[in-house]
């Protein structure tokens, strides 16, 4: 049986993880388990303002740093 779903492979928080093509950074980050609306997210070195992750497609290669927003009180 051959499997013909692609995947691409990135790194997140310094772990190899995998995900379809042209997948979109929310998409990702709810595929990963994360509540979008609480983390802030490093793109290849850069922070990458909130604006911009629903036209961001993650390619092969790339380098995520996904960090967990703690509110306290």
């Amino acid at each position: 049986m051959t499997n013909n779903t692609e995947t691409i492979t990135l790194q997140v928080n310094g772990e190899a993880r995998t995900c379809p093509p042209q997948t979109s950074l929310p998409a990702l980050l709810e595929m990963l388990g994360m509540n979008p609306r609480l983390v802030a997210v490093e793109y290849n070195g850069e922070i990458l303002h909130r604006q911009f992750w629903e036209k961001t497609r993650v390619k092969a290669g790339d380098r995520l740093e996904i960090v967990t927003i703690v509110g306290g009180g």
